[in-house]
């Protein structure tokens, strides 16, 4: 624990930018004594870590058991005030991983997501063609969004709150009344405060669920399948596709 809270310390100075005097004078304590509680000679007393909390937005419990550089955000309760955090897991550079939940890890991610050790014990790999960001893949199951198979990986880009939907788009839900789901959304919160989830499948009807019962938001970016798409391509559509091409020569010696 002493090890954990001496690195958040010094986390939260150089996140701030500030050189230890700077921080030091921030805190109201000597550069010497900020020195010891950074290299573990000295634990801070209790007025300090309060400070600290108050200062960053964190409860005690996270400041001194959680290693807050691999986390962004995290849903924690400071008083009345209720956080959004997200546990990510990074390389020694400090870079992003892909963390992957997979189908049989999908239960426990509604009571594991905003916790480092469970994100940390998550399948990850990289993906280089992504911009910059923050992702996370889901291992999805069921036929509600063919041609997305069953058993496909979707790569989601994090979104802070539904103020961020794009309506119409893909994303991955995770609710405590769902669970872990693939839908494309639309934002109803101004008429009666849901999402409205809708499958890609006709077959499967649309549904709402209370906007503050989302717990995390993603935009599905790409998808990973071993099933290859099977594309038929029939002697009717290709003479549809040679009369297109046709049209458009005959567009373009006119033009």
């Amino acid at each position: 624990m002493m090890k954990v809270l001496q690195n958040n310390i010094r986390y939260l100075r150089k996140k701030k930018g500030m050189t230890q005097q700077e921080f030091a004078e921030f805190l109201g304590i000597t550069r010497s004594a900020l020195g010891a509680y950074e290299e573990g000679r000295a634990r801070p007393g209790f007025d300090l870590l309060d400070r600290l909390c108050e200062a960053f937005g964190f409860t005690l419990d996270a400041l001194v058991r959680s290693d807050l550089s691999h986390i962004s955000s995290r849903e924690m309760r400071q008083g009345d005030k209720k956080m959004k955090v997200l546990a990510i897991t990074v390389d020694e550079q400090g870079s992003e991983y892909i963390d992957l939940v997979p189908l049989k890890a999908a239960a426990g991610y509604l009571n594991g997501y905003a916790d480092p050790e469970f994100v940390e014990d998550l399948p990850r790999f990289r993906l280089p063609i992504l911009a910059p960001g923050t992702y996370r893949a889901f291992e999805i199951s069921g036929d509600s969004m063919l041609p997305v198979q069953h058993g496909s990986i979707i790569i989601g880009a994090y979104i802070e709150s539904a103020d961020q939907i794009r309506n119409g788009r893909s994303y991955i839900v995770v609710s405590r009344r769902e669970g872990v789901v693939y839908k494309r959304l639309f934002d109803q919160r101004d008429k009666d405060g849901t999402l409205i989830l809708q499958s890609d499948n006709p077959g499967y009807p649309p549904y709402s669920i209370p906007a503050d019962e989302v717990l995390e938001l993603w935009e599905a970016r790409a998808y990973i399948s071993t099933v290859l798409p099977n594309y038929e391509l029939s002697l009717e559509k290709l003479r549809d596709m040679v009369m297109d091409l046709q049209q458009e020569l005959i567009h373009l010696k006119k033009n």
